[in-house]
């Protein structure tokens, strides 16, 4: 998957591309450079609509849209998109030779608030936040007035506090 890209093209010489990969596979990120002219192999990749249902505590079990076949992930497969799974949530699993290898979430979340601080009155520099610890588990740096029970939208792409949900 591709995380970062960069092109250059010197006035001289072939265009090359820099990119930073995460190969879904292993999990590891590396940096390749490619220059004009060159192949790289198709992969075939399957994709699938999945519902999560719940966290067993060795496994997330998700729910096959199309078939109704409940599917046990590990938390590796799972990865980084625990920290916004909720109950319900639907969600795009993608395939590689019939093995789960990465998990699209929608582009924002909303989640309730469970533990945060209370704003110091007089600490409003401007852009100040404090850490707000979400129903998920997640922890985001979110604006002073935030409070606990409050529902918020979350940028799931970044991990990033988005606004207060309607």
């Amino acid at each position: 998957k591709v995380t970062e890209y960069s092109h250059s093209k010197p006035g001289r010489g072939k265009a090359t591309i820099r990119v930073r990969v995460r190969d879904l596979r292993t999990g590891v990120n590396k940096e390749v450079t490619f220059s004009s002219g060159d192949r790289v192999e198709d992969v075939r990749l399957d994709k699938s609509t999945f519902q999560y249902l719940y966290d067993d505590g060795t496994f997330y079990v998700f729910m096959d849209q199309s078939t109704y076949d409940q599917t046990p992930f590990t938390k590796e497969s799972v990865g980084e998109a625990r920290l916004f799974l909720k109950e319900n949530m639907e969600v795009e699993v993608l395939f590689w030779n019939n093995r789960p290898i990465n998990i699209d979430l929608p582009s924002f979340v909303e989640l309730e608030v469970t533990k945060c601080d209370p704003g110091v009155k007089g600490d409003t520099a401007s852009g100040a936040t404090k850490p707000a610890t979400l129903e998920t588990g997640a922890v985001v740096n979110v604006p002073l007035f935030i409070k606990e029970g409050d529902k918020l939208r979350i940028d799931t792409r970044t991990g990033e506090y988005v606004d207060r949900a309607k």
